[in-house]
């Protein structure tokens, strides 16, 4: 069967009347939700990794493969796998066994990390604000060696080299930053690739959107 081509004329149409009624181009198809799934499932292989060297003791726990369960976000639906242990001893806190719904607020806070430089001590500050519960600093250390590498993958991908469509977007919302609660933005520049396929091709971290700031990103 000959592989349909992608009709650009028709995509830019689209994207134009969803512009004019306000309607975000992102749809339902989840763009942004493989990077929320990169950094969950980093951060729940970093759980247990704390998990295992806690409960370490002669002839013990050990890893007994993943469970997959679908996540419900405000950017969409996607799979997880999550780990598992021999004696079942593991309670994830990043997603919890039976918690099938990610908070909004999270899953901006989740994005922003790929916008973030790599420095250790800047994602772990970003990752206590992430993750509302009570964790240990081996544990936080655990997530945080599992999560840079994740990261730092992504943001050096080869990318194509054109893109025949390509939009800005920013999504805002709330921090609090010394007792104070900010506005912080994630912006991102979502692209189409020649096979019709939306991906996020950059994603970057500030106080505020502005036209000053995507000129600085796209110089």
């Amino acid at each position: 069967m000959e592989k349909k081509s992608f009709d650009f004329d028709a995509f830019v149409k689209e994207a134009g009347e969803q512009l004019r009624s306000g309607k975000p181009l992102v749809g339902a198809e989840g763009v942004f939700t493989p990077l929320l799934k990169r950094v969950i499932e980093a951060s729940l292989e970093g759980e247990m990794d704390e998990h295992l060297k806690e409960k370490k003791r002669p002839g013990g726990n050990r890893r007994n493969g993943h469970t997959q369960k679908n996540i419900q976000s405000s950017l969409g639906g996607f799979d997880i796998f999550s780990p598992r242990d021999r004696d079942a001893s593991f309670e994830p806190q990043t997603v919890a066994k039976r918690q099938r719904v990610i908070s909004e607020d999270m899953d901006q806070k989740i994005l922003s990390l790929y916008g973030m430089g790599l420095s250790y001590s800047d994602i772990q500050k970003h990752l206590k604000e992430i993750y509302d519960f009570d964790i240990s600093d081996g544990t936080l250390t655990a997530i945080t060696d599992r999560i840079i590498p994740a990261i730092k993958e992504w943001q050096n991908r080869v990318l194509e080299s054109v893109y025949p469509v390509v939009w800005l977007d920013a999504i805002h919302f709330k921090v609090r930053q010394d007792g104070v609660v900010k506005t912080r933005a994630i912006y991102s520049i979502l692209a189409v690739s020649t096979e019709g396929q939306k991906e996020v091709i950059g994603i970057y971290f500030g106080e505020n959107e502005g036209a000053a700031f995507w000129r600085s990103v796209l110089a």
